[in-house]
C-alpha cells in the first residue's frame, strides 16, 4: 500500500555502504522504520539532511502490515528550523525530547494528535526566544496524557504530595520510596497547569530541576513495561542545568 503521510525523523543509522534506516513517528501511522537506499551515494536524490533527527517531513512509502521495514519513495522538508539545529542548548534540549518520545511512543497506531504535540514542541523550541529551561519537563508531562499515565488529583494543602507509583497528588506519605517531595510536588503541579509558552515562568533551582528531571525518568519507568535507559538527559545537564 502506498501512502502519504508527514512525519518527524527520530533516528538514522548507516546501513550497507549506501543506504539508511530511518525511524520516522508519522502522522497516519504512528512509529514506523524505513530504509532509504542510496542516501549516501554521491549520486543520491535525497539530501542527508532531510535525514537529521528532528526533521519533520513529508512522505510517500510503501506500507506494509506484515513487515517492520518500509521503504520510502519520495522525501521532502516540511518545515525548516532557523535556530534549532545550530544552537547547542536547543539542540541538546530536542534530542533529549526525541529520545524520550523514540523509547516512550509504542506500536504503529495513528494518532495525529500526538504527531501534532511532538510537532509543535520542535518548532516551538526553534523560535523561542525565551528561556527554554523547563521545555523537557512540560514536554515529558505533555506526553503522559497521550501515553495513559497523566498525573491525577491536585496539588494543595491537603495533598501537598506527589506518589510517582501510583501517580496521584496525596496527602499521606506512601510506604515505598517513589515519590516526591511537597516543594517539588508544588513545581510540578505548576508545570501541568501551565501551557508551554509559560512553563519558563516556573522558578527551578539547578538542584530543583535535576532533582524534578530524574523523578519524571522514574515515573516513566514505573508506568512503561521495558522503558530503557535514557542516556541524552546527561548531555542535557551538562549543558543546560
Amino acid at each position: 500500500m502506498l501512502i502519504q503521510t508527514k512525519g518527524i525523523v527520530l533516528r538514522s543509522v548507516k546501513y550497507s555502504e549506501t543506504s539508511v534506516i530511518t525511524d520516522i513517528f508519522t502522522e497516519e501511522s504512528g512509529l514506523r522504520s524505513y530504509i532509504i537506499s542510496g542516501v549516501r551515494s554521491q549520486k543520491s536524490k535525497v539530501s542527508a539532511g532531510l535525514l537529521q533527527i528532528m526533521t519533520p517531513v513529508e512522505i510517500i512509502a510503501y506500507h506494509r502490515e506484515d513487515r517492520d521495514l518500509s521503504r520510502i519513495k519520495e522525501i521532502k522538508a516540511s518545515h525548516v528550523y532557523q535556530s534549532l539545529p545550530f544552537d547547542v542548548r536547543k539542540s541538546a534540549v530536542g534530542m533529549f525530547m526525541v529520545e524520550i518520545a523514540r523509547k516512550a511512543i509504542q506500536g504503529n497506531e495513528e494518532h495525529q494528535e500526538l504527531f501534532q504535540c511532538l510537532l509543535d514542541n520542535f518548532i516551538f523550541l526553534d523560535q523561542t526566544n525565551r528561556s527554554f529551561a523547563n521545555l523537557h519537563l512540560h514536554f515529558m508531562l505533555d506526553l503522559t496524557g497521550y501515553l495513559g499515565f497523566q498525573p491525577g488529583g491536585q496539588y494543595d494543602e491537603i495533598t501537598p504530595l506527589f506518589d510517582l507509583q501510583e501517580g496521584l497528588f496525596t496527602g499521606i506519605r506512601p510506604q515505598h520510596p517513589y515519590s516526591l517531595t511537597a516543594s517539588l510536588a508544588e513545581k510540578l503541579s505548576e508545570l501541568i497547569h501551565l501551557p508551554k509558552e509559560q512553563c519558563h515562568e516556573v522558578r527551578l533551582n539547578r538542584e530543583e530541576r535535576k532533582a524534578l528531571l530524574n523523578s519524571l525518568l522514574l515515573y516513566f519507568r514505573l508506568h512503561i513495561e521495558h522503558f530503557p535507559p535514557i542516556h541524552s538527559h546527561e548531555i542535557l545537564e551538562e549543558v543546560l542545568l
